[in-house]
């Protein structure tokens, strides 16, 4: 394609490519793009999904993006609502498929960190934490993270704290989609006009696979649907000023 095309649009593609059809979806609070994504894979190549929203609905029908992912708004159209108790369960019994979580620390082993940024006791930052991560993580077989920076301080060789750790097979940001091969994050896909040594060198361990790395390309198909989902472009609220 010959324009260039907008990060947020990339990554909520290469979200919703990990989707596969008839899986049981869920995400987590303030999750905008990962919302986007389920709903451009249930508009696209996986219309069997079974979403479970934060707000507790099932396979709503918004219509549009909503402006929050804790917006009521999820709840239209829903078939059922499911409090907290009930999520869980359904998660511990092996009755979902798919996860999208955020993390503020990804190491090398696939850890997450929600927690804090620096000593436990004495943090420079403390973060919100995991909420049910620490469990969901270990029950749910097909986890995906996503960040919308990409940086040495979010992607370290061990994070200051193992908020969650288990299923995680991808990770999506502003440069790619990073893949777990054999206990590590490995480079599976760049973005447009995205080079493996930009990658390298805003990531704290080495990701590069021994061969090339092909570059992502979202269909025209992807793309308009995307706009008619989000005409408004909520999507770019989660990106700071300069997404990459």
């Amino acid at each position: 394609m010959s324009r260039e095309i907008p990060v947020s649009d990339l990554m909520a593609v290469a979200l919703a490519r990990t989707i596969r059809d008839g899986e049981v979806v869920a995400q987590g609070v303030d999750s905008l793009l990962a919302s986007l994504a389920i709903l451009l894979a249930r508009a696209t190549h996986a219309p069997s999904l079974t979403w479970i929203t934060v707000a507790g609905g099932v396979n709503p029908d918004p219509g549009t993006l909503p402006d929050s992912s804790t917006s009521p708004a999820w709840l239209q159209g829903t078939r059922a609502i499911l409090g907290n108790p009930e999520f869980y369960r359904l998660a511990m019994r092996g009755g979902m498929d798919r996860m999208f979580l955020g993390a503020a620390q990804i190491d090398r082993h696939l850890r997450l960190n929600l927690t804090v940024i620096g000593d436990r006791d004495r943090p420079r930052v403390r973060l919100p934490g995991g909420g049910g991560a620490a469990v969901l993580a270990q029950v749910i077989p097909h986890v995906v993270v996503w960040r919308t920076r990409h940086t040495p301080a979010i992607f370290v060789p061990e994070v200051d704290f193992v908020t969650a750790q288990g299923n995680v097979e991808a990770v999506v940001t502003p440069l790619g989609v990073l893949r777990a091969l054999d206990g590590r994050l490995v480079l599976d896909a760049r973005f447009p006009g995205v080079s493996p040594e930009e990658i390298a060198a805003r990531t704290g361990f080495p990701v590069l696979p021994p061969g090339p790395v092909r570059v992502f390309e979202p269909t025209r198909d992807e793309l308009r649907i995307l706009g008619d989902l989000d005409p408004g472009r909520r999507r770019e609220l989660e990106f700071p000023r300069a997404p990459r």
